[in-house]
């Protein structure tokens, strides 16, 4: 049972992270695309902010996909949990703890998830054990 959880939490964190990442790269499902996130990074102090939009949305997009198979889900959610580490502490921290006032309290459990799969590892159920 335990590798049948390991697979529903790599499902949802990859679900989650391909979708935000098309929404960053290329504007599906309501999304900025590069240059509306990137217009949203140089307005936190990222510099060059293209680069930084590049970076972040084909991490979430490829790495969401990795995460759906299986394949470096250590390394791949290690590199997930920088990216959300930086933008909870950028972006939601401010606010507080809980969501409904802008807090960073999504950005802690997609955290929380990501560092449970680095222990975990990817299961029984994924392309490279």
């Amino acid at each position: 049972m335990a590798d049948l959880g390991i697979l529903v939490l790599r499902l949802g964190l990859g679900v989650m992270f391909a979708a935000h990442g098309l929404q960053k790269a290329f504007g599906l499902f309501g999304g900025p695309g590069i240059k509306g996130f990137s217009a949203s990074l140089s307005s936190l102090g990222f510099a060059p902010a293209v680069f930084w939009a590049c970076l972040a949305a084909y991490t979430e997009l490829i790495g969401g996909l990795f995460l759906i198979i299986g394949l470096k889900s250590r390394l791949v959610s290690a590199a997930l949990l920088i990216l959300i580490s930086v933008a909870g502490l950028k972006v939601h921290l401010k606010n507080g703890f809980f969501l409904s006032q802008g807090g960073f309290e999504y950005t802690f459990v997609i955290a929380v998830s990501c560092l449970a799969l680095i222990f975990l590892g990817p299961g029984r159920f994924s392309v490279l054990k």
